[in-house]
């Protein structure tokens, strides 16, 4: 048993446990700015061409008791695609930031032509030793 907690301690502690973690917190978090940006900014001006129903609420009676609820539908669908795009932008813009960052390369400043000449001297100095 004392195996099994210390190994748990040791997955716990590693780096992408905690990194999941934080994924998975932050992507609740984004979950709910982009439902709020579908419900609250984007829905309102589609329910204007809708009749003022909400999307949500758009529904086929089949019968009496039985209805297809297409308005969930575009609404998860509606969701889905915003939250993928954002995820789309956020991915390329640190794509781009990686991919600068990897060919910012340490500019080095040319020798000057005397100390490459000194160089030169000091390389043929000790070849006449030897």
């Amino acid at each position: 048993m004392k195996n099994i907690i210390n190994e748990f301690k040791a997955f716990a502690i590693r780096g992408n446990v905690v990194d999941m973690a934080i994924g998975i917190v932050v992507g609740t978090a984004f979950n709910k700015v982009v439902s709020s940006v579908v419900n609250d900014l984007f829905m309102p001006f589609l329910s204007l061409f809708l009749g003022k129903t909400p999307l949500r609420q758009l529904k086929w009676k089949l019968s009496e008791e039985i209805a297809v609820n297409y308005g969930e539908f575009l609404q998860v669908t509606i969701d889905f695609i915003l939250i993928a795009f954002s995820a789309f932008i956020i991915v390329k813009a640190m794509n781009t930031l990686k991919d600068k960052a990897e060919n910012t390369e340490v500019k080095t400043v040319p020798t000057p032509k005397d100390i490459q000449l000194l160089s030169e001297i000091r390389d043929l100095l000790k070849s006449q030793k030897d």
